[in-house]
């Protein structure tokens, strides 16, 4: 193992997780969806309490697991969470309550991204964390980045995607799109971008001030 292997395992190692996130990775597993590391959990718990979140989206609830990390960084926000998945949000559900988050704190909405996203109010969350469909990763962020308020973050999952962003001799669909948004949003003046390699990546985009 790479000294940079051992790096990114002592930070996932490093993370003490509640009991219902390991509840919710638990789940993750036995549906078959990609939960994040325990290191992307904490970073975005961090990143949601720096900026004093109250109202958060999120593309891709999953069982749970990014949810109540978000939530457990920023205690008084609300959570809207797309999914295409009934299954798997009826999971998360359960999962939000064991992790004792009031039901009026999150809504959870069943339906593809690409047909919700433009329904919802711009400039209206504090951050917006997505973690579905990485084809569409692109239309998702420009979502996001009109949806987020002045200040506030977009948060990408799986950036790195399975460490084949990072070779350029990974031509597939899904790393030419994340090599491409890496891209464009490093030479945008309206916000400012960070790639933090934790996980299988965590891109952060904050919206710029006017």
């Amino acid at each position: 193992m790479s000294d940079k292997d051992l790096n990114w395992k002592f930070s996932d190692d490093s993370v003490v997780e509640s009991e219902a996130v390991i509840r919710a990775r638990q789940q993750s597993l036995e549906l078959g969806i990609d939960a994040i590391s325990p290191a992307v959990g904490a970073q975005s718990a961090v990143i949601a309490a720096a900026t004093g979140a109250r109202s958060i989206l999120e593309v891709g609830t999953g069982a749970g697991v990014s949810g109540i990390w978000l939530l457990s960084g920023a205690p008084g926000a609300t959570l809207t969470s797309i999914d295409t998945e009934v299954d798997h949000q009826q999971h998360a559900r359960a999962l939000f309550t064991e992790a004792k988050i009031p039901a009026n704190r999150v809504r959870l909405i069943t339906g593809k991204a690409a047909d919700v996203l433009p329904r919802m109010n711009e400039n209206s969350y504090d951050i917006v964390f997505i973690d579905a469909d990485p084809q569409s990763v692109i239309e998702y962020v420009e979502h996001g980045l009109r949806l987020a308020r002045p200040g506030g973050t977009v948060l990408v999952a799986h950036a790195l995607w399975r460490g084949r962003v990072a070779n350029p001799a990974q031509r597939d669909e899904v790393a030419t799109g994340f090599r491409t948004l890496l891209s464009e949003i490093s030479g945008s003046n309206a916000v400012i971008s960070a790639l933090s390699p934790v996980g299988d990546g965590l891109l952060q985009i904050t919206k710029l001030r006017a």
